[in-house]
């Protein structure tokens, strides 16, 4: 990290003081909402820990001109809307891509500019981009307000919020709601004068050179978990004994506010169980979990990607004779939001691989040579509830490939261990 930042532009100087000074105070989620209902700026973050990532956020509805030249300048990233689902749809703004390619699944939408008769002109200027802010965020905004493409890009949230996936589009949507304002905010990538990315001492240094306010996805998880629920079990509750090839597993089921197809979990040891008053059974003991994602071509039908030897219904399998090793774990069987989606994703990939052997991988590789449809960390929400749910809290989490896991302490989750899936 240089010694310090000085911003060829704005003049922004934060010398070492960064390394001196005490950890900044992240604000509560209360104060957070005051700032965004008075129109400031505030910062949020992934997570607390030092290797963040942090955006500015400001609610759309009150961006100006000028606003827009500090988010450009002084952030340095790049400037999107994010939006509730209904929004996108009224607007008629569709994904950028048919299938989104992306590392993290970041869901933009066609880019737009406000129409002429907004007094926009080529679209780019701070106040042609404010415009084409505000006029996202105006519930009375129609489709014909807008031209297409332009150079402000929306991002659609997800129904559900950070609860569901715990990505900077949903927590800055989240903070608008929960400020009582529109579903629409503002936000840009803070990144440092040399090109990387800012982390938490830059941004602490910036906060208090700006007078900015800060928070984390971590605080709005903690903060809609208080009051909300977007899972419940399905009868019975209790679950149900079932004979697999594996061996015998506790079955239970739920269903989520935001998609009607149920999840599974596949449990031992006494995971899961309810005490007398039909609450989970706490556990502080560290137990053997596993969260992946149903893919229908590889886990019935065994179909096998990349000349892989094995597919994820052999990572299944495996996962549940560790389990049953260990006398204790569960796994937890998420299903995608469309199952014929994911089936048209799986088509495509396999396509995809015989028409170019040296194209990237769109499957992150995981389990003992398996290409398995990826978890991505930032859309985790409903399966750490699920987690939650079993009255668990330390996991040992299997897989072949460990990562931070920045949010899980917002759903009182700690991965005390990474565990190698063996076959």
């Amino acid at each position: 990290m240089s010694a310090g930042w000085s911003h060829p532009v704005v003049g922004l100087t934060t010398e070492t003081c960064h390394y001196h000074a005490p950890p900044m105070e992240f604000s509560s989620i209360p104060d957070i909402l005051d700032d965004l209902r008075a129109g400031r700026i505030i910062v949020l973050v992934d997570d607390e820990n030092r290797e963040n990532e942090g955006d500015f956020v400001v609610a759309a509805e009150f961006v100006t001109p000028e606003m827009v030249n500090f988010l450009t300048r002084v952030g340095g990233g790049y400037l999107c809307v994010a939006l509730d689902g209904e929004t996108c749809e009224r607007l008629e703004l569709g994904p950028q891509g048919a299938i989104n390619t992306s590392l993290r699944q970041t869901p933009f939408t066609i880019s737009v500019d406000g129409h002429p008769r907004h007094d926009v002109s080529t679209g780019i200027s701070s106040s042609d981009r404010a415009t084409t802010i505000r006029l996202l965020a105006d519930p009375a905004s129609r489709t014909d307000d807008f031209v297409r493409p332009g150079h402000i890009n929306p991002l659609r949230s997800r129904p559900g919020g950070v609860l569901v996936r715990t990505g900077q589009t949903e927590g800055s949507v989240d903070l608008c709601c929960l400020a009582g304002l529109k579903p629409a905010a503002a936000i840009i990538e803070v990144v440092k004068p040399d090109g990387d990315m800012a982390r938490l001492p830059d941004l602490e240094a910036l906060c208090r050179e700006h007078d900015l306010k800060m928070c984390s996805v971590e605080q709005i998880i903690q903060h809609r978990l208080s009051g909300e629920a977007m899972i419940e079990r399905i009868e019975p509750i209790s679950g149900r004994d079932i004979i697999t090839s594996e061996g015998t597993f506790r079955l239970i089921a739920w269903r989520s506010s935001i998609d009607a197809l149920p999840h599974i979990a596949l449990c031992a040891g006494g995971v899961g169980e309810l005490d007398a008053h039909g609450r989970p059974i706490e556990c502080d003991d560290p137990t053997l979990v596993r969260v992946q994602r149903r893919d229908l071509l590889g886990d019935i039908f065994g179909v096998k990607l990349d000349g892989s030897d094995r597919s994820s219904g052999d990572d299944l399998k495996a996962t549940l004779r560790m389990i049953r090793k260990a006398g204790r774990g569960a796994l937890v069987y998420m299903r995608p939001e469309s199952g014929d989606a994911r089936v048209s994703g799986s088509l495509h990939e396999v396509t995809r691989r015989e028409e170019d052997v040296n194209a990237p991988d769109l499957a992150r590789p995981d389990g003992v040579g398996a290409k398995v449809i990826p978890m991505d960390q930032r859309e985790l929400g409903i399966g750490s509830q699920i987690l939650r749910d079993l009255g668990l809290s330390k996991l040992r989490l299997v897989t072949n490939h460990p990562r931070p896991w920045p949010t899980l302490p917002g759903f009182g989750l700690e991965v005390v261990e990474s565990v190698a899936l063996t076959s």
